[in-house]
């Protein structure tokens, strides 16, 4: 049976912490920024982190080294 492959897309969108977080970066800041306020486009700088049922699934997608 063939090795399961990663996900390069994944890869490259999410970082596994050594604490078993993940973490992302945030949506909504690519295009249309003049429209959005400051204090919003400040916030979406920072990155989040996945929550619930998600976190198993972006780690078997990355590859995760459990």
């Amino acid at each position: 049976m063939p090795k399961q492959r990663n996900s390069s897309a994944a890869k490259k969108r999410f970082i596994v912490l050594g604490g078993g977080k993940v973490k992302r970066g945030r949506q909504n800041k690519r295009h249309l920024l003049a429209g959005k306020e400051t204090g919003r486009k400040r916030q979406l700088r920072r990155g989040a982190y996945v929550e619930g049922k998600q976190i198993k699934t972006v780690k078997n997608l990355v590859g995760n080294q459990d």
